[in-house]
């Protein structure tokens, strides 16, 4: 009897390092997601970012730089913030009248392999609509970037006084309308 129970117990032996074996292979290749995960969100960072100060009820722009560490693109596809009810990753282009208007950009900012997208009043930016209360210049708001990879990055940015860039916001329908976010003239809600 004792035999047979040394080869039963090398067998269940040798089963049990197989499995652990699979268990550790697979907890790394887990492990190794959730790292690459983590990689992407803390690869792009947002540099001197800034918002243009606002009153409660109207629209804003968050600016700064994102540079992207990484050898592959990333894509920066929606922003979040308690700071707006609604936020919006913008473009700023002539329409057919040549006028500048502020529009929604289809699948989010795309950060360049170890390269840089600049937000940029006139340009790029992170619109916030539907402020809940005013922002102030000198108070800090933090954003939160989500990649596409579902990764997620926090952001405190400065909110400031600035007067320029009046673009108007396309809402959808390709003239500059004010739709459901206010007066359409970014001079009156945003001027960024």
């Amino acid at each position: 009897m004792t035999s047979r129970t040394v080869p039963l117990t090398a067998a269940l032996g040798v089963a049990l390092l197989a499995l652990t074996g699979c268990a550790s292979s697979a907890g790394s290749s887990a492990a190794g997601d959730t790292v690459a995960v983590e990689r992407a969100a803390h690869a792009v960072t947002l540099s001197d970012a800034w918002i243009k100060s606002a009153d409660a009820g109207e629209m804003t722009g968050a600016f700064g730089a994102l540079q992207n560490t990484t050898s592959t693109d990333v894509t920066v596809v929606s922003v979040r913030s308690a700071g707006a009810t609604m936020i919006e990753l913008h473009e700023t282009v002539p329409n057919e009248s040549g006028q500048m208007v502020m529009r929604e950009v289809e699948g989010g900012f795309v950060i360049p392999a170890n390269g840089r997208f600049d937000l940029e009043p006139g340009g790029n930016h992170i619109m916030l609509m539907d402020l809940p209360e005013a922002l102030t210049a000198g108070e800090e708001l933090r954003l939160t970037l989500e990649f596409a990879d579902g990764s997620t990055s926090e952001v405190n940015a400065l909110v400031k006084d600035y007067t320029g860039a009046n673009e108007s916001y396309e809402s959808g329908g390709g003239d500059a309308t004010a739709g459901e976010h206010g007066d359409a003239t970014a001079g009156e809600h945003g001027e960024h």
